[in-house]
Formats: structure tokens, sequence, C-alpha cells
């Protein structure tokens, strides 16, 4: 197995990455869609948050509120460390689970906002990075997603530097230009995962 660390910061145009490398054959882990899983309501994950956060970050039909808990969280790093203490290590038990589901020959592709920031780096035979300029994620964040330039700004600022991003990468996916020009790297990138894989078991 081949066990793959994909990043970028936000903006930067991972989810597609993710989506071609699925689509080429990979297992996608993805870290985002299971920190939602595991505070659905129900669980335990969400338990604890309105613990730690109190009630007012419920919906009227105790879901979570995600935008009430972005705004209280991205404005104080103590309450995003409080919040990550709680989602990290049930997002890392349930990605375990799914790797070890994936079968000895699989490439198994973790899709991992925060790897940098958390120091993720080593659980991974090797680490893409989704590059793209801060002036092409803002206009992104702005322009495609429709955030305040304020909040595009602090998410932005909440996350690893670019420099840091690239500092721990083994491949680099340039996506600073249009969506045409993304495929062939990833295709280029898949190339040479599979052919580690195939070094690794031979």
């Amino acid at each position: 197995m081949l066990k793959v660390g994909l990043t970028g910061g936000i903006g930067a145009g991972k989810s597609e990455v993710s989506r071609l490398l699925a689509g080429y054959g990979a297992v996608v882990v993805d870290a985002d869609r299971i920190a939602r899983e595991v505070v659905e309501p129900g669980t335990a994950g969400l338990a604890a948050v309105v613990e730690a956060f109190g009630p007012e970050v419920l919906t009227p039909e105790g879901t979570l509120d995600r935008p009430k808990l972005g705004s209280i969280v991205f404005a104080d790093p103590e309450k995003l460390n409080t919040l990550n203490g709680i989602v990290h290590p049930l997002v890392g038990a349930r990605s375990a689970e799914l790797e070890r589901a994936a079968g000895p020959d699989a490439i198994v592709v973790h899709d991992v906002p925060l790897l940098t920031e958390n120091g993720l780096a080593p659980l991974y035979d090797l680490v893409v990075v989704v590059d793209a300029a801060p002036g092409t994620q803002l206009a992104r964040l702005t322009g495609l997603r429709g955030m305040a330039e304020s909040e595009a700004r602090a998410r932005m600022a909440a996350q690893a530097t670019r420099e840091q991003r690239l500092a721990v990468a083994t491949l680099v996916i340039d996506n600073d230009g249009p969506l045409e020009a993304l495929e062939p790297q990833v295709r280029k990138v898949w190339e040479e995962l599979t052919a580690r894989a195939a070094a690794a078991r031979g």
C-alpha cells in the first residue's frame, strides 16, 4: 500500500485534484468529509463540541451550525485548538479504518487540509502539495465561493504559509492557472504514484 498525503491551502484546488486522483483509481480518504461525519447528530463528537462551545453552536434542528462555530474558532486560536482536540482524534481513527479496508495494493490518498499545520507529513510515504499563489487563492474564495474578503484573508491566515507547505512536499502540483492546465499535471503525479507503488511491491 502506498500512503499519500494530499494538501493545499484553502482555495488552492485540492478538492479538484482529489476528484481527479479518485477517477484514476486512488482510494481517497477525505479528512474534511470525515470531520463532518464525526459531528453528525447523535455522535459522541457532536456531544463533545456542544459541551465545549455551548448549545448555541447547534441549529434549531440539532445539527452543527458550521458558520456559527467557524466564526467562533477562526477568531480565537485557543478555541480552534479546543475544537481540533475533539475532532482530529476521531478523524484519525476513522481514516485508519478506511485505509485498512482499502487492501494491500491500493494507493491511498489522504486528503488532509491541515496536514502541514498538524505536522502529519511523516505519517505518509510521500506528500503531494497543491500550490497556488495567495492572490489566486483570495480571488477564488471571494469570486467562486462568495466569501467576504476579510473572512477569506482570516481563513488563509489561520493556515500554514505557502513556504511551510512547500517545505513538506515530495511532489508539487501548480494550480495557479486555469482548470485545463491541472489535469495533465495530476495525471503525471498519478503515473509517479503508480510507479512508486509498483517499486515498493517489487
